[in-house]
């Protein structure tokens, strides 16, 4: 194993005198043979960190006020809904049931941003009253339902709009949030975004609080985001000429980077790149139209929380097929759909002892019935056996939270690591788990 991959791994993560990896001062042999696989490991000290570094940055690049707002649908639970509560970051939910899950793990509601492009009545209500922070306004019939059922709750709810800001990225097309087409947002391009603000500012039930955009993920050239949130203020420009009104805040998005391999590893741009970038495009444009500096709200989930979670898998059999040869192993497409999602590439080391210098050439592959059930294809590995364990880095996220039933796969389990201390913060799934949603 080379340094590289090593790197991709959680801050903790070291090679015993076995070969063995060890995160978070536990051995992740003993943590398998304890938990079972396939297992999610995620380590505390490089989850702290990833917040730390954010937060550098943005006291070092922006002279106004500042604030993350950590992404759920990257991952969450309760134990990650604790971490949020006690480093005391803001946190975007985009359903009922992760606003459920922030608040029973103690964030609270006030530091919460309720997104998402297709909100219920039931969603608006359970928002309002646990009275969250702000709800993101993302289309002129979802304002109006909001004011009258803030109005009739007898309360004024804040809020931030939604822009489409009409800004292309070079990232799968499937995670490009921001472009004419996409279906998230108030278009800039057609004057929707100013009208809906208009008439945001008019009523009652809402109080127009900033704008917000998003505008893709594993993204590695700040500048589109910098364009984006300059596009943002010149329509703040333009609402205070016709009313006065300038935002308090203004929420940029995230979408950052991780790098998945270590030649990724090799020209990923560190995260200060971005916040300069954005800090530096947002006070130049307030200077511009001299408005005051809003507070820049900034909402990374993936660079926090990637590369603190590990999967760790068993390998069950290898099978020569054709030119191939495979590596079975416990997990797959269930809880990892992202390769047969966006060929999501990524690497994977022997856990669980010191490999030979011979290497074979696998794809690790899962055991669902799809032929796109691949974790990883044509990996140079030390010859496995069965019961070799194989830890994947950077899975922290858009794995558990993308995970699924398929094939009747039981969910994984998921372990805290920290001070060498191994806590079991979810379950595995059982069969019981299974057949209790069935009634006859």
């Amino acid at each position: 194993m080379t340094a590289e991959t090593l790197a991709l791994f959680p801050d903790s993560a070291r090679i015993d005198d076995t070969g063995s990896l060890v995160v978070g001062g536990c051995g992740v042999r003993r943590t398998a043979d304890q938990f079972g696989t396939p297992l999610y490991l995620y380590d505390g000290e490089t989850l702290d960190r990833a917040v730390e570094a954010y937060r550098t940055a943005l006291s070092r690049c922006y002279p106004g006020a500042a604030q993350i707002a950590y992404a759920a649908k990257a991952w969450l639970c309760s134990a990650s809904a604790r971490w949020i509560a006690a480093k005391g970051i803001g946190l975007d939910v985009v359903s009922g049931g992760e606003l459920a899950i922030a608040l029973h793990g103690g964030v609270p509601a006030d530091h919460i941003h309720f997104h998402g492009n297709n909100k219920s009545d039931r969603e608006l209500a359970q928002a309002l009253d646990a009275g969250v922070g702000r709800i993101v306004v993302d289309h002129p019939d979802e304002l109006e339902r909001l004011d009258e059922l803030a109005i009739a709750r007898g309360r004024r709810q804040a809020i931030w709009l939604r822009v489409n800001p009409d800004v292309d990225t070079d990232t799968h097309h499937h995670t490009q949030t921001g472009h004419a087409a996409s279906k998230f947002g108030l278009s800039l391009r057609d004057g929707t975004a100013e009208a809906v603000a208009l008439d945001a500012l008019r009523r009652a039930g809402v109080e127009l609080a900033g704008l917000h955009c998003h505008i893709g993920s594993q993204l590695r050239d700040a500048e589109p985001l910098a364009v984006a949130a300059q596009r943002l203020l010149d329509l703040a420009a333009r609402l205070r000429d016709a009313t006065g009104w300038q935002p308090a805040e203004l929420s940029t998005g995230g979408g950052w980077a991780v790098a998945y391999t270590a030649e990724q590893l090799a020209d990923l741009p560190p995260v200060e790149t971005y916040v300069a970038r954005v800090s530096e495009a947002v006070v130049q444009r307030c200077r511009q139209h001299e408005l005051a500096l809003p507070r820049l709200v900034l909402e990374p989930g993936r660079s926090l929380v990637a590369r603190a979670g590990v999967a760790v898998y068993t390998v069950g059999a290898v099978k020569p097929a054709g030119d191939v040869t495979y590596a079975f192993v416990d997990g797959g497409l269930a809880d990892n759909p992202r390769h047969a999602l966006y060929g999501a590439t990524y690497t994977a080391l022997l856990a669980n002892r010191r490999g030979d210098a011979a290497r074979q050439r696998v794809h690790v592959a899962g055991p669902y019935c799809e032929t796109g059930d691949v974790l990883i294809e044509d990996i140079e590995l030390p010859p496995l056996v069965p019961g070799d364990l194989l830890a994947v880095p950077v899975s922290g996220a858009y794995q558990l939270s993308m995970a699924s039933n398929y094939n009747a796969a039981l969910r994984p389990a998921v372990v805290w690591l920290e001070d060498g201390q191994a806590t079991l913060v979810q379950r595995r799934e059982t069969l019981d788990d299974l057949l209790r949603r069935d009634l006859v």
